[in-house]
């Protein structure tokens, strides 16, 4: 590896570092400028938010139904496209959400985001997030 290489290496940790920080503040301006295109793919759920307007609906949606929704990260991989973070999201579910009326209860539950970058730059391609939606919705007390 070389220098170059391992400074692209730490200026992806940084931007990822940034992505998950803002996200959490509820500065989704910063959080949508740490991408090349915003690209979310929720991988347990099927959905997929692409485009400003539409990650930007998918944050204003979340955080409607948990609009105390934040991660705490447990770890960063750097692998040579991506950035792998394993974290916890929690929340209190206090409003409506996919057509879920709120239940009030607390959720946590661990996943892991790939975060995919074009090669040589520091810019996300894609946020692709795994987890199990089951864990949400037997602590939120809901089933499909």
């Amino acid at each position: 590896m070389t220098i170059t290489d391992e400074a692209l290496r730490e200026r992806r940790l940084e931007v990822v570092r940034l992505h998950m920080e803002s996200e959490n503040r509820l500065a989704f301006d910063e959080t949508i400028a740490t991408f090349n295109h915003p690209h979310y793919e929720l991988i347990a759920t099927g959905l997929v938010y692409d485009g400003v307007d539409e990650v930007m609906g998918y944050y204003a949606a979340s955080r409607t139904g948990f609009p105390d929704q934040r991660n705490e990260v447990h770890s960063m991989r750097s692998a040579d496209d991506a950035v792998i973070v394993e974290f916890d999201l929690l929340g209190t579910h206090d409003g409506p959400f996919l057509g879920f009326e709120p239940t009030g209860k607390e959720f946590r539950c661990r996943m892991a985001a790939f975060f995919i970058f074009e090669a040589g730059t520091d810019r996300i391609e894609v946020e692709r997030i795994y987890f199990d939606a089951a864990t949400i919705l037997s602590q939120l007390g809901l089933t499909l």
